[in-house]
């Protein structure tokens, strides 16, 4: 086996260990010990909230899947539920969790009427006195609020992507996949019926996954092949607690607002802190998207950018190299997704040990943004320009593409590439071939945005 052979074949393999040694796996070597169950971020709010003054008797007597939805399945039927139909329990010791009610027992009330039933019954028979008043037992809580309600959707699939490269038999890729469940909760009065206060949250559900792999032929009989990755789902059980537990706190705490929680409340103003926190909390929700994505009402009407370049001439001679360059750029958006833009450019041409020579010029492009109402975008422009040098004009198109990312109210980072098609074949001063000479750019700069919200 050649030399070259047996290096490509240890480097492939060190590369494996390597990685599988870091831990990229996260992959367990042993069986686990059972554990407490794991708590969501909700689970400490629902703790932390304020004592009220006497506890809230109430009862569930159902909060269970309301969807009828099944786990997908690529293999055929599957009669799996996707909800798990344990949902009363969670929602009662979300109740327990808050400090704010007393739950009772009403999912499984004939279960504990017939245990009392057995409990008075050989009292009464086996009883050493025979004192049947003295045999009674307590009468049974009861409820002043029924607690109601239910998981009533699991969309799949509400947003899906992923990005992956390949490159002479290397390759890696990501994806990612967005569910989605949706919790109501509602509060009703044993006295009248009346329905006293409706809540309802959501909670999105992300799988992820990341892999990679290598493909190449060693020699011509020879194959070397390697994959490596791993997937991640978030548990359905934990994104539906902390739904359910986002409930709770959400209907004290509209509860203390409409003062449907009589005697048990103390004075509104030790909920003050709360009580704003939650409506900071509803006006916020008010501009956000499906997927807890929120529309970008901060991207102003007008922007400046600034931009670092690198430029490599498609020309005439061989050997280009790639130069630096910078580009300014005011940008004007008559609508949210479509902007104007005029740019002074400089930039720098080479072939390595033959020309090298600065350019100055002008652009102009009209772009596209795709989705304007997230922070994250892609974008597509296209535009015509000019460079000056010592030699004539030169004009060209404009096509470029790339992405935009809004870090704060008026800052974001891009990144584009940008492929200059000539009108003519001087750009680098020599003249030969059908070809006209081309330039491709690369840029990543800063945007600054001002003015008034576009339309």
């Amino acid at each position: 086996m050649k030399i070259q052979t047996i290096y490509r074949i240890s480097s492939a393999l060190f590369l494996a260990l390597f990685l599988n040694s870091c831990g990229v796996f996260n992959m367990p070597a042993n069986s686990e010990k059972s554990t407490l169950g794991e708590v969501t971020g909700m689970t400490t709010d629902l703790k932390n909230l304020p004592a009220p003054k006497e506890k809230i008797v109430v009862g569930v007597y159902k909060f269970r899947d309301q969807t009828g939805q099944y786990k997908a399945s690529e293999t055929g039927s599957n009669w799996s539920t996707a909800i798990p139909q344990g949902t009363t329990t969670i929602l009662i010791k979300a109740l327990e969790d808050s400090k704010w009610f007393v739950p009772i027992e009403r999912e499984n009330i004939a279960n504990l009427l017939n245990e009392r039933q057995i409990i008075r019954s050989t009292r009464q028979e086996y009883g050493a006195d025979k004192d049947k008043n003295g045999q009674s037992l307590p009468p049974l809580l009861f409820a002043g609020i029924l607690l109601e309600g239910g998981v009533i959707s699991y969309d799949t699939n509400v947003m899906t992507g992923g990005l992956g490269a390949r490159y002479f038999g290397i390759g890696a890729s990501t994806q990612y996949r967005q569910d989605r469940i949706t919790v109501y909760l509602r509060a009703v009065s044993t006295l009248n019926g009346e329905i006293l206060k409706t809540v309802y949250t959501s909670k999105n559900i992300l799988s992820t996954s990341v892999s990679g792999n290598f493909f190449r032929y060693i020699d011509t009989e020879r194959l070397l092949e390697s994959e490596i990755g791993f997937t991640q789902n978030e548990p359905v059980q934990l994104a539906i607690t902390e739904a359910i537990e986002k409930a709770v706190k959400s209907l004290i705490i509209e509860g203390i607002q409409d003062k449907i929680w009589g005697k048990s409340m103390g004075k509104t103003d030790d909920y003050k802190d709360l009580i704003d926190h939650y409506k900071s909390e509803e006006k916020d929700n008010e501009t956000r998207l499906i997927g807890n994505k929120r529309p970008n009402s901060i991207r102003q009407s007008s922007s400046l950018t600034i931009n670092g370049e690198l430029q490599k001439i498609n020309g005439d001679y061989v050997d280009p190299e790639v130069k630096g360059g910078a580009k300014l750029g005011y940008r004007f958006y008559p609508i949210k997704n479509v902007s104007f833009e005029i740019a002074m450019i400089y930039a720098e041409i080479a072939n390595k040990n033959i020309i090298s020579r600065e350019y100055f010029g002008w652009d102009f492009n009209a772009e596209y943004m795709f989705f304007p109402q997230f922070k994250f975008t892609p974008f597509a422009y296209a535009g015509i320009g000019i460079l000056y040098s010592e030699y004539k004009p030169f004009y060209k198109a404009n096509l470029g593409g790339g992405l935009d990312y809004l870090f704060s109210d008026r800052f974001s980072l891009k990144f584009y590439t940008e492929y200059d098609l000539g009108f003519q074949d001087k750009l680098d001063g020599l003249t030969g071939g059908k070809q006209n000479d081309n330039l491709w750019r690369f840029g990543l700069g800063i945007n600054l945005y001002f003015g008034k919200q576009p339309h």
